[in-house]
């Protein structure tokens, strides 16, 4: 056996369907498109979601909630994270370069420090933002904060 005589399992193919082939084949004649109408006619596409006529599902279902096209999405990084990399590489000041370098953000996002956890190192830390409980332990620990 090699590749030249392999084939497929026996009755695991069969032969597709032609259409438009004479009146004999039982396809001809209409070829399938029925009488008349667009979508006899060559060239013709339904639009995405078009349900023959019946009203389109994304039109009988309602509107759902708002966007807030000024919304302004911060990346939240916590208290005990900062805790970590100040201790596993020695860091007495973190900023948003800081950050990006250990991976925890991209250049485009905004920075906002957050309350979970406990801060036992003196950090001074550069954010775009702090949540009031934030700011607090980082002062409460001797550190300062910087908003960009």
């Amino acid at each position: 056996m090699n590749l030249s005589n392999l084939k497929p399992a026996e009755g695991s193919t069969k032969n597709r369907k032609r259409i438009g082939r004479g009146t004999g084949s039982g396809r001809g004649g209409t070829s399938t498109r029925g009488h008349k109408g667009a979508g006899s006619r060559s060239g013709t596409s339904t639009k995405v979601g078009f349900e023959g006529g019946q009203m389109p599902l994304q039109r009988r279902l309602p509107k759902v909630g708002f966007k807030n096209i000024n919304r302004v999405e911060y990346v939240g990084i916590n208290l005990d994270v900062l805790q970590g990399l100040a201790e596993k590489f020695n860091l007495s000041a973190i900023n948003f370069d800081t950050l990006k370098e250990h991976g925890l953000i991209s250049k485009n996002d905004l920075v906002k420090i957050l309350g979970r956890g406990e801060l036992k190192a003196k950090l001074d830390v550069t954010a775009h933002a702090f949540t009031a409980t934030a700011q607090k332990a980082i002062e409460s620990a001797g550190g300062a904060i910087v908003k960009l």
